[in-house]
């Protein structure tokens, strides 16, 4: 059993209601889940369809947004970032040039440096992904196409065939490394520039 707090320490102010449920499942429904809370927001937030952006973030020219959305206070979102099918940027989040986010939760102070994927994942506080690097979310490259995580050492199905990552609080991505779907890093871990993590091959 993977227990989110253990691994994001924010997660149950953001989303109180989940703190119980599996990451993969959480990303499943994420976008219904973002919607609510945009149709939440306080009168801190410009909300504009499906999408919610607080009035002290920043959003450069460029930027493009498939809601739900929601960004929070004081984050900064750069030019030519793609978000999409449900996006929850928390407070302080930094999205660089060029960054794809599709259906995650970046809880805290977190930053995607720039020409960064991410996608079907939940990233905890304070983590850092270098530029270019990559948490993949679908076996392109077999044919059986569910993912399967690591829980007490052994692989556990998931049932789904989307689920990028869960990232704990304080991990540093190196440049151009690569999570490979599935992928649950302890908080504070690191992985080196142009690593590759598959932890169930």
């Amino acid at each position: 059993m993977i227990t989110i707090s253990e691994y994001l320490t924010s997660f149950a102010r953001a989303f109180p209601s989940h703190v119980l449920k599996s990451p993969w499942s959480i990303t499943q429904k994420i976008e219904e889940t973002i919607l609510e809370k945009v149709r939440s927001c306080s009168a801190d937030f410009d909300v504009k369809g499906n999408i919610a952006i607080h009035k002290s973030a920043k959003i450069e020219e460029g930027v493009v947004m498939k809601g739900p959305v929601i960004i929070s206070e004081n984050c900064f979102v750069a030019a030519h970032a793609y978000l999409r099918a449900g996006v929850f940027c928390d407070r302080n989040v930094i999205i660089g040039p060029g960054c794809e986010v599709k259906s995650t939760i970046i809880l805290e102070r977190s930053t995607l440096a720039h020409f960064n994927f991410a996608g079907d994942s939940l990233i905890g506080s304070n983590v850092n992904l270098e530029a270019g690097s990559i948490v993949a979310n679908h076996h392109n490259d077999r044919d059986n196409k569910e993912i399967f995580v690591l829980s007490g050492g052994k692989p556990m199905a998931t049932g789904s065939q989307k689920f990028g990552a869960l990232i704990g609080d304080h991990s540093k991505i190196g440049a151009n490394a690569v999570l490979s779907p599935g992928t649950i890093l302890q908080p504070k871990s690191i992985v080196s520039r142009l690593a590759l993590v598959n932890q169930c091959p």
